[in-house]
Parts: structure tokens; sequence; C-alpha cells
């Protein structure tokens, strides 16, 4: 497979979608695995779709040595995240019919890193196949809902006046097209109107064939027609959060990576540097997939968002309201707002394929976070034993800590 090829490949497989069958991983082992001794077990990344469980393991903490990615710089100091005077020890709940209690859960799911905070106090923290507090993992489409987040520090900064603007007015190559009339809130809630089929098992969809850098993947989208109302038919589509993150620097003017970093990754205080894939060596990040970052900083990730994007200093990131935006259903689909999806309950989530996960649950003041390796992109049974764990873990603290 050519890089061109496979850079394609590594975009069609952050849309987290599709189902990829993968050998179950091992758990357990040293409590920390050096860098050089994952390098020994790295698959090449030619068959990135169809790595083994150990490459698997390997290659998502280490994404950054075998793909081009872009440094987040981190500060000085870590935001403090300090253990909660009552942390959960033991949890017991059922999911398919089974039972299960923490360590189960993670085998069962295969969470290399799971972490629960209130209050921003850490419930609950646990690792496993090698990973510890310094290990970097990979996102997949949580960094969707970062991207999103960045869009509002845009508009807040004034280099975006609305998310109600027209997508063509940052990316002119797109006028004449049937983005005349997309706005980027359109884009955003994946509700462009445009065609595009995102079928995975079919070897001529629009997916399988998206070109692997945005100057081609433009003049794809541009051919494009409409065939639906903007605005009003959900239609998932990875191509367009590629546009999202070209739209964003262009209004920048500047890398994403960096600009997540003055924005967020310094200030609030995340704990270590990370990394974010890009298109190539000297391309853009990718709008819609892959930050390698330890679990305590996907924490903060949630704790930025259910502080409303203010920092610990008062100053505002995010506009005023922009994660009520961001968490208000599509028009077109109920469980989907800025690139997060939603339970209906108020709680969101950034989710990625492989079983990574943010859960932000306001009015618990709870952020959930997992690291994990499924043998599958996306699969019925370990969605469900998530929200089953998600579930008890609500239940426990609605039971016992308020």
């Amino acid at each position: 497979m050519t890089p061109t090829r496979l850079r394609r490949r590594v975009t069609t497989l952050c849309a987290a979608l599709g189902v990829i069958a993968l050998a179950g991983t091992t758990f357990g082992g040293p409590p920390h695995v050096d860098p050089a001794e994952d390098a020994d077990h790295f698959g090449a990344p030619e068959s990135f779709l169809f790595w083994t469980a150990e490459q698997k393991v390997a290659g998502f903490r280490n994404t950054a040595a075998i793909f081009p990615a872009r440094v987040i710089a981190a500060g000085d100091a870590a935001s403090p995240m300090p253990p909660a005077a009552t942390p959960i020890d033991d949890l017991r709940f059922e999911a398919g019919g089974e039972p299960l209690d923490i360590d189960g859960f993670m085998e069962h799911n295969h969470v290399v890193g799971l972490i629960a905070l209130q209050d921003g106090q850490v419930l609950l923290e646990r690792y496993a196949a090698g990973n510890d507090a310094d290990s970097l993992w990979v996102s997949f489409s949580v960094a969707k809902s970062v991207v999103a987040m960045l869009i509002g520090a845009a508009i807040q900064d004034g280099y975006i006046e609305s998310a109600q603007e027209k997508v063509t007015s940052y990316l002119p190559r797109l006028a004449g097209t049937a983005y005349d009339d997309v706005s980027i809130a359109d884009l955003l809630q994946m509700s462009s109107g445009v065609a595009w089929n995102e079928d995975y098992a079919d070897p001529t969809s629009d997916v399988n064939n998206m070109p692997p850098n945005l100057v081609d993947l433009y003049r794809a989208l541009a051919a494009k027609e409409r065939v639906g109302v903007t605005g009003e038919v959900f239609n998932y589509n990875t191509a367009e959060t590629n546009l999202v993150g070209a739209v964003l620097r262009a209004a920048i003017g500047n890398n994403l990576a960096t600009y997540l970093s003055h924005k967020v990754w310094r200030p609030f205080g995340m704990q270590a540097p990370a990394n974010w894939m890009t298109h190539g060596p000297d391309g853009g990040e990718l709008g819609g997939c892959c930050i390698s970052a330890t679990l305590r900083d996907y924490a903060r990730i949630g704790l930025f968002a259910l502080a409303d994007g203010v920092l610990a200093n008062g100053e505002r990131v995010l506009p005023a309201g922009w994660m009520a935006a961001s968490t208000t259903p599509a028009k077109g689909y109920a469980g989907y707002g800025y690139l997060w999806w939603l339970q209906g309950d108020g709680a969101f989530n950034a989710l990625g394929i492989f079983g990574q996960s943010i859960h932000v649950d306001p009015a618990r003041r709870l952020v959930v976070v997992t690291h994990s390796a499924w043998p599958v992109a996306v699969g019925q049974p370990f969605s469900e034993r998530r929200s089953a764990f998600l579930e008890a873990l609500a239940q426990h603290l609605d039971d016992n800590l308020g």
C-alpha cells in the first residue's frame, strides 16, 4: 500500500463507523511498557486496519512513531486532580445477563485505561496492558469533539463570526457548488444535505474512495449534488469533518495543534505534551481523528467541557452557551450535536472507534474516560457493557455520594 493510500485508509478508519474484526487482546503484564519495547511489536503501517491485538496495543500508544503527527505542547504545571474522599474500589453490575465488576468490565471490554472524576476529584483510576498514567493513547474520532470546541474558541477570539457563517466564506474553492448554502453549524451537525455514501462494505462508496489530501477532497466534494435540505437530514460524513478542520485552519491562520495548545492544553493545565496525526509530514491535522494524549488529559478535556470552556482564573475560552449549543440535538437526529454524541438525558459523549470515549454528565458533575482496544472498531456487546458500567456508576453516585 502506498503512503497516499495509507493516509486515505487511516482517515477512513477515523470515521468511527464500520466493523473491523481483529484478534482478542490479552491484558496484564508489567505495569509500564517502555516505547522502545513497543517498537518491536509495531505492525506495518500499510496493514494498519489488520494489526494483530498485540500490534494494536503497541501502536495505539505510539502512533506518532508510526504516522506523521504534530506536537500539542503542554505548560509547565498540570492542574490538580486530587483523589476523592470516597474512592470507588468496587462496582458490581450486569451487562447482557453477565455479572461484572470493574476488573471484569476492563477485561471484557479490553480497556487499557479507565478514570472517573466527580467535581474534578478522582473516584476511580485503573490501567492495564502495560499502560500507566504517562501513556499516550490515540483518540480516533474523539478528536471531532475537540475540533468542535476549537471552533467555539475561534468564535470567542473573533476569527469566526458565528457558526452560522457559510463554509464558502473560508473555503472559496467550494463556491458555486452544493456547499454554497451550507453553514459551519451544518457541518458540525453532519447535516449539509450534500450527497455522501459512508458505507464501508461498499468498495465503490465515497468513504472508501476519499481523496487523501484536502485539495483533491475539495474537488471531489465540489462535484457532489445536494440530495437533502440543508440542516434537516443527518448523514455521517467523514470528509466533512476534514472540512471543519480546514475551515478552522483558514480562520485562525495556524495549525490546529498549535491552537489547541494555546487555547486549552497550556492554560487548562494538561499534564503532558500530546500529538495530533496529520495528512502527511507537512500537512494539516486530520479534522476528525487522532489526538494522542494521556488518560488524565482526556479527562481534563471532559472537565473543560463541563466547565463550559472557562479557565480556573475565570477567563472564558469558549463563548457563553457554546457547550449548550454543542449539545443541542441536531434537527435531523436527536442523538447528535456539534460533533458530540447525545444521550438524551443531558449527558454527552466524545466517541472513537475501538472503544475510546469521554463521557460528560453535567447533572452529576461526572467525567468518565476509557482508553480501549476493542477487537472490533464498533461492536454492540462492547457498547452495551460500557453503557451498563456508566449506568451502574451513576446509580452508585446517586445512592452514595450525591
